[in-house]
């Protein structure tokens, strides 16, 4: 049985995939944009005895943000990516009759970085410089650098990259679970080119899933000014600390209307850590899958079956049991929990707190490594083939399709157990090997991929 499904990808802000048309699609209710650094503001000093008659209104005159943003202004810098696009001429194919005739053009995109060392290392967001050619960085100062990408990671939308030279001013981490719900924060980065730009405002919420299916999201919700450009940039407390990357906008306008979103700077840290140390992003499992709530009955996330061997089946955990904390940081939702284990690598320890028919138990759980991984792009969990599995069906290698959410795939018939085999004729040896592949060709050029279906049979499936 073979089949040929033609799918354009076009991705804008957030990323769609449509059948047979060509659409671009822009999400009314998330979008990601380029975010800004925000510097928070510093307590004006007040003798121990004095006793304000309105604490909140005192307290709110005489904030001061000055202090945060000389912290951060200097070392938020202006990020230009220039990449290379194979781009469809529609003269020729109108008046020559020739489809899939690509001219190349170069696309400029902005956004704000963070300089996070002296010797000139530089976190960004992965949108930010995505399928660079070229990496530009402009200082404060309006000097210019040509910029090294270092890694990336796709996942958490986070980039790393460097440029030569040392003593650059820079920001320090502060830690993102110490974050409370109401406290200032300020936002530093380069809306519409603006370099320089400082908005404040508060923390709104904690653990905030964007796509509401409490996937990977734990993002910090504020309600400080981001526009596009600001992607990338720092969001800071009122010390001038790092607590965030500047990463998203809830919008239907393209602009800012009232919340941005930031990831948490505990993930960014590890993040870039791992890209630094082991060139990869280590991904870490508890060893779990989860309940859907349906009810409001409690907060937590609900086992609902245990990976046997995994870290929570070692340590006792058990279906039902609700996790209410990690490391006593407080699991109201999946994605609290997501954003907790971000932060963490495989071999780490950590003390889960749990409800079990009632009682509150503690378990210290040793995290194992996911072997998983994402291609955002296609909506695929792939993991790799394992020998025996390869050996069997004569396979040299491949991608194996762990979930399916890509609808246009699943409406074509694409299920868990498919094994991508081939792009473009390409063996591919690994799930790494077919993230690598697709996403360097996705939204280029024409990609064929073959997969090997449940009955041993080879599709064929082309993505414009």
């Amino acid at each position: 049985m073979k089949k040929i499904g033609e799918m354009l990808l076009i991705s804008i802000l957030g990323g769609a995939l449509t059948l047979g048309a060509y659409v671009t699609f822009v999400d009314t209710d998330t979008t990601l944009e380029n975010t800004v650094n925000q510097p928070a503001h510093q307590p004006a000093m007040m003798p121990a005895n004095y006793t304000p008659t309105n604490t909140k209104v005192a307290s709110f005159e005489n904030t001061d943000f000055t202090h945060a943003a000389a912290q951060t202004l200097n070392a938020v810098v202006h990020v230009k990516n220039t990449a290379v696009r194979s781009m469809v001429d529609p003269f020729t194919e109108y008046f020559h009759g020739q489809s899939h005739n690509f001219k190349k053009r170069a696309q400029i995109g902005t956004g704000s970085g963070v300089i996070i060392s002296s010797d000139g290392y530089i976190i960004t967001n992965n949108h930010v410089i995505d399928n660079a050619t070229e990496i530009e960085i402009t200082m404060d100062n309006k000097k210019t650098y040509k910029a090294e990408l270092i890694g990336t990671d796709v996942k958490n939308d986070i980039a790393l990259v460097k440029i030569q030279g040392d003593d650059f001013p820079y920001v320090t981490f502060g830690n993102s679970d110490d974050v409370k719900v109401g406290e200032w924060v300020l936002a530093v980065g380069n809306p519409y080119n603006l370099t320089s730009t400082v908005t404040a405002g508060i923390i709104s919420a904690k653990g905030r899933d964007l796509r509401g299916n409490s996937s990977i999201d734990s993002f910090l919700q504020t309600d400080a000014a981001v526009n596009p450009g600001n992607s990338g940039g720092a969001l800071v407390n009122i010390r001038g600390e790092l607590i965030g990357i500047n990463t998203a906008i809830s919008s239907q306008t393209g602009s800012f209307i009232g919340y941005s979103f930031a990831v948490p700077s505990n993930i960014a840290k590890k993040v870039i850590e791992d890209i630094m140390e082991y060139g990869t992003v280590q991904r870490a499992l508890i060893g779990i899958s989860y309940s859907v709530k349906g009810d409001d009955n409690f907060e937590g996330v609900k086992i609902g079956e245990i990976t046997p061997n995994g870290g929570a089946d070692v340590a006792g955990l058990e279906k039902g049991d609700i996790i209410t904390k990690i490391n006593e940081v407080k699991i109201t939702e999946f994605s609290d929990l997501s954003g907790q284990l971000s932060a963490k690598r495989p071999g780490d320890n950590v003390m889960v707190t749990f409800l079990r028919n009632g009682e509150e138990m503690v378990k210290t759980v040793r995290l194992t490594k996911n072997t998983f991984k994402e291609l955002k792009v296609l909506g695929l969990i792939l993991k790799d083939v394992d020998l025996k599995e390869a050996t069997k069906h004569k396979l040299k290698g491949g991608a194996k399709i762990e979930a399916v959410s890509n609808r246009d795939l699943i409406n074509l018939g694409v299920e868990k157990g498919f094994i991508i085999v081939k792009i473009n004729k390409k063996e591919v040896k690994n799930a790494d090997d077919a993230i690598q592949i697709i996403s360097s060709k996705y939204g280029k050029e024409v990609m064929y991929i073959e997969m090997r279906n449940n009955f041993g049979q080879i599709e064929r499936y082309v993505f414009r």
